[in-house]
């Protein structure tokens, strides 16, 4: 291709910037999503998203919350799962708010809210069944710490916090829970990834 052909040039960028498309099955739900480069994993649900989601257990009356929300997969899932419920999908990237609130819409789940919010900064004063999220590879123990005491104060009693994060950092992620939450369970270690479980017990 010859970018400095106008014609080439342009059809490239409108291309570039044309709305990714695909559908998938996710906990035995089917749904469909738009994307966009910038986003993470646009064109397919990553692995460690799929493994969660075979993993974490949503009744159908159950609040939620998807924290690092991206375009949407964990937390649309969970909604459809929980008709009578509702979920919560925050992220501090408004691309990806736009995005996750274009997919509820393009799924007919009336049951959502996306919001911009840097970890729980925004919903403070919202409580939750359930709290998943795929932690960033990077994440630093400020960072995890931040979002473990904030999911300990804002989980009603019985609630879970799922995580999902690459297997090497399933040490760390077991100290913390350990320290917050008072226990750890280990739902799935694989090659690549680990899904975690904490649970908010009752005083």
């Amino acid at each position: 291709m010859d970018l400095h052909d106008h014609a080439q040039r342009a059809r490239l960028k409108r291309d570039l910037k044309a709305d990714l498309r695909f559908a998938d099955v996710l906990a035995g739900e089917s749904l469909q999503f738009v994307t966009t480069w910038g986003l993470f994993s646009p064109r397919r649900i990553d692995d460690g998203t799929r493994l969660l989601l075979d993993y974490a257990e949503v009744a159908t009356t159950d609040r939620c919350l998807d924290l690092g929300c991206g375009y949407g997969p964990i937390g649309l899932a969970f909604a459809r799962k929980a008709p009578d419920g509702h979920c919560t999908l925050v992220d501090k990237d408004f691309v990806a708010v736009d995005y996750s609130r274009r997919n509820a819409e393009l799924n007919g789940l009336g049951n959502v809210d996306c919001l911009l919010s840097n970890g729980f900064a925004q919903i403070a004063e919202r409580r939750f069944d359930v709290i998943a999220s795929n932690l960033p590879a990077k994440v630093g123990r400020e960072l995890l710490y931040t979002y473990l005491l904030d999911a300990w104060d804002q989980l009603n009693p019985d609630g879970r916090l799922y995580v999902v994060t690459i297997t090497g950092l399933r040490r760390f992620i077991e100290k913390g829970f350990k320290e917050v939450f008072g226990n750890y369970e280990k739902l799935k270690q694989g090659r690549d990834y680990t899904v975690a479980l904490a649970r908010r017990l009752r005083d």
